[in-house]
C-alpha cells in the first residue's frame, strides 16, 4: 500500500479534502472475552457516517506468542512476525461475529468492501511481511500496526478502542505511551503521519459519533 497524498493544516494534522471520512478503528485484543465486542462490531458495520475499517489486536494469540517466546527465546523479529499472524487470527474471529463484516489485506480488498457497504477488518500479514518502515519488536503492536494503515489510506483519524481505565480522554500520545495504555512507537508516527488520535474506552461507544463529527469539522 501507498499513502495517498494530504493536504495539512498549519498545525500537521492532515487534510483529505471532504466526502466521507475515513476512520482506522483498532479493537484491542483485551475485549476478546468481552461482549461489547460484538456492539462495537454491530455499531461500525451499522454506520454510514464515515467509511470505518477495523484493525484486530492480538488478543489471546499474541498472548501465546509471548508465552512462547519466553520458553524458547526466539528473537523480537521472530515474534513480531508471529504477532502480526495473530492479528489475523483475531480478525478472522471478527468476521466470524458480525456477519457484515469481511476479511480485506489489500487496500483493493478494503475499497471493495467499502463500496458493497460490508465493514471491512484488515489482515496485516500479508502487507507487513513487505514493509521495512516499522521496527521489528514488541515496541511496535497493533496499536502503530493500524496508524500506518491510516496513513497508507490517507485515513482522517485513528480510534482506539481499549478495556483500560483514561483519567482523560485528551491525553497526548506521548503520556498515552508512558501511562502504557499505548505502545511506545506510536506517538513518534503520529507526529510524522498528523493522523488524529481518539482513545475510547470499550463503555463508551458514544465517542464514535463525537469523533466522526470532530473529523468531518477539521475536512
Amino acid at each position: 500500500m501507498s499513502a495517498a497524498p494530504q493536504r495539512r493544516s498549519p498545525d500537521g494534522a492532515r487534510q483529505r479534502g471532504g466526502g466521507t471520512a475515513r476512520i482506522v478503528v483498532k479493537l484491542g485484543g483485551s475485549l476478546a472475552r468481552d461482549p461489547l465486542l460484538a456492539h462495537w462490531l454491530r455499531e461500525l458495520a451499522r454506520s454510514r457516517s464515515a467509511r470505518f475499517v477495523v484493525v484486530p489486536g492480538g488478543g489471546p494469540f499474541a498472548d501465546a506468542v509471548r508465552t512462547a517466546q519466553g520458553v524458547w527465546q526466539f528473537s523480537d523479529e521472530v515474534a513480531h512476525v508471529m504477532a502480526i499472524g495473530a492479528m489475523d487470527q483475531f480478525g478472522r474471529m471478527l468476521c466470524g461475529i458480525e456477519a457484515a463484516a469481511v476479511p480485506c489485506s489489500t487496500r483493493v480488498r478494503i475499497e471493495k468492501a467499502w463500496a458493497d457497504g460490508r465493514l471491512p477488518v484488515w489482515l496485516p500479514s500479508r502487507v507487513m511481511a513487505r514493509d521495512r518502515q516499522l521496527a521489528r519488536s514488541w515496541d511496535v503492536t497493533s496499536d502503530t500496526v493500524a496508524a500506518w494503515l491510516g496513513d497508507a489510506l490517507g485515513a482522517d483519524g485513528l480510534l482506539l478502542v481499549k478495556c483500560c481505565g483514561l483519567s482523560s480522554d485528551r491525553l497526548s500520545p506521548a503520556l498515552l505511551a508512558t501511562s502504557g495504555i499505548v505502545d511506545p512507537s506510536l506517538p513518534g508516527f503520529l507526529s510524522r503521519s498528523g493522523l488524529a488520535l481518539q482513545v475510547a474506552q470499550k463503555e463508551r461507544w458514544s465517542e464514535l459519533s463525537e469523533f466522526v463529527t470532530r473529523l468531518q469539522c477539521r475536512t
